[in-house]
């Protein structure tokens, strides 16, 4: 009789370890269950809010107002909680950390960024990942000082004058919308982060009228971005694309105004973003806080990946229901 019982009851525990192991695969199974295949994240460089969505009349953004919003979500309490300068900026939306990196180009991230994670999982070629930017310093933000990842699944780059990297110094932002273009053309990345250097480089040059104008320049480039998705076989109802910015300015009154930032105030912390994609709301302008490092944890869940890798929180509110 007691071999009978312990028959039974190995058979009871066999069950139950079946059906759990059974519960947990269908709920992993349910929650990647996404339509977004690619993400392309668009950063406009230190554009103060009071000129973007914080203007009533947002006439300095006219495209990303009547094109994309309807389309997507718009969040107008959104923050760069970490250090309010470029390289610490975009850091955090590409590892999900606030670091307090140099601003220089001459560290790099201690994570990895979403890009590397996702080229180690996917195992596809780095043409599948893209970094392009106005600004080479920015070229760090391909490699971690982790070691675990440090010098290995790297993605693509094309930073700084003839995208020659970290010593090249800063290219126009018509150029490097020439090549943001082309390598969507070219090479269709799933991934694609791309900064442009405007406002921010008007701004620190004291000269206003130029820094409205590369508001609105930026605006334009993220029209023709927009269309590109709407019109390529490859990217259309495909794509996730967020648009944001590294920092904002000191507002006028605080030290001396839209000329800099790096501090805590309002105008240096308050940026917006906007947010696109197959799996999530439209027409809807979002209130609640949020900050650069949820973008990163965001990406993520979109992707499949370890959120445990990012601070930030999953925007759940973005997804439809």
């Amino acid at each position: 009789m007691p071999f009978l019982n312990l028959r039974i009851l190995k058979s009871i525990f066999y069950t139950i370890c079946c059906f759990v192991l059974f519960s947990c695969e269908n709920d992993k199974v349910a929650q990647k269950t996404y339509k977004t295949e690619n993400v392309i994240v668009l950063v406009i460089d230190g554009p103060r809010y009071s000129e973007t969505w914080g203007d009533a009349n947002h006439q300095y953004i006219p495209n990303i107002d009547s094109l994309l919003t309807p389309k997507g979500v718009m969040y107008s309490s959104f923050y760069n909680n970490g250090v309010t300068y470029t390289t610490p900026g975009h850091t955090s939306i590409t590892t999900g950390i606030y670091q307090a990196i140099d601003n220089y180009g001459n560290e790099l991230p201690k994570n990895p960024s979403f890009l590397q994670q996702w080229l180690k999982y996917s195992k596809k070629s780095a043409n599948s990942a893209w970094i392009v930017a106005s600004k080479d310093k920015l070229e760090v933000l391909a490699n971690t000082n982790d070691l675990k990842w440090k010098n290995s699944f790297m993605p693509s780059t094309n930073c700084g004058i003839n995208g020659s990297g970290i010593g090249s110094g800063y290219r126009a932002d018509s150029l490097t919308h020439i090549e943001v273009i082309n390598v969507m053309n070219t090479y269709h990345p799933n991934l694609l982060f791309v900064n442009y250097k405007e406002p921010d480089a008007s701004g620190h040059a004291n000269n206003w009228p130029n820094y409205l104008n590369g508001i609105k320049a930026c605006d334009e480039y993220v029209r023709q971005v927009w269309d590109f998705i709407q019109n390529d076989p490859v990217y259309k109802d495909k794509t996730t694309l967020f648009i944001t910015n590294d920092h904002g300015r000191h507002l006028d009154g605080v030290n001396d105004g839209f000329i800099s930032h790096g501090d805590n105030c309002e105008g240096c912390r308050h940026i917006f973003l906007y947010a696109f994609g197959p799996d999530f709301k439209q027409n809807v302008i979002e209130s609640k806080p949020r900050e650069l490092i949820d973008i990163n944890a965001t990406i993520l869940e979109i992707l499949g990946l370890d959120e445990q890798l990012s601070d930030g929180e999953v925007m759940t509110e973005l997804f439809l229901n």
